[in-house]
């Protein structure tokens, strides 16, 4: 038929559906509180269907002890090392933006301790990458926890 304009379905090779050139926006290790709002504007992206965010707070509980509070120290590369995992998930997912923010220093039960969050062309990619994000930030990451018991007892983990 001559004439007929025919619209083609969009596909994955549209710009927004790829990972940005640069999608790391944050990434710190700090003594300060953390902020769930910081984190999410960092990630924010006009091309993202999906934005993923993860809060760890520190629990009233471990193991069926009570815990009266804990510290967090970080070896001198850990933010270097937190750069390398945000890179690799960046890397396996169409990341649009990514941040990452862990808190050091002696914290309460009911104190945010990591703030992650991704944003993706779509939700299940930043369920994904965020859940990677996370689980290889706690794994690889040189942050140790010392928890304190109210049985008085005390643990490190991670170390």
């Amino acid at each position: 038929m001559s004439g007929t304009h025919v619209t083609p379905t969009p596909g994955r090779d549209h710009p927004g559906e790829r990972a940005a050139a640069d999608p790391v926006r944050l990434l710190a290790i700090r003594e300060t509180p953390l902020s769930v709002d910081e984190v999410f504007a960092a990630v924010g992206d006009a091309a993202a269907g999906g934005t993923a965010l993860f809060v760890g707070t520190v629990r009233s509980h471990d193991g069926g002890t009570d815990v009266e509070g804990l510290g967090y120290s970080a070896h001198p590369t850990a933010e270097a090392e937190l750069r390398q995992v945000a890179e690799k998930v960046a890397a396996d997912f169409p990341v649009r933006a990514l941040a990452a923010v862990h808190r050091v220093g002696d914290l309460a039960v009911g104190d945010l301790a990591v703030v992650v969050a991704v944003s993706c062309p779509h939700r299940a990619e930043a369920f994904a990458a965020c859940r990677r994000l996370i689980d290889d930030l706690k794994a690889t990451v040189p942050i140790w926890k010392h928890q304190t018991f109210s049985d008085g007892t005390e643990e490190w983990v991670g170390a």
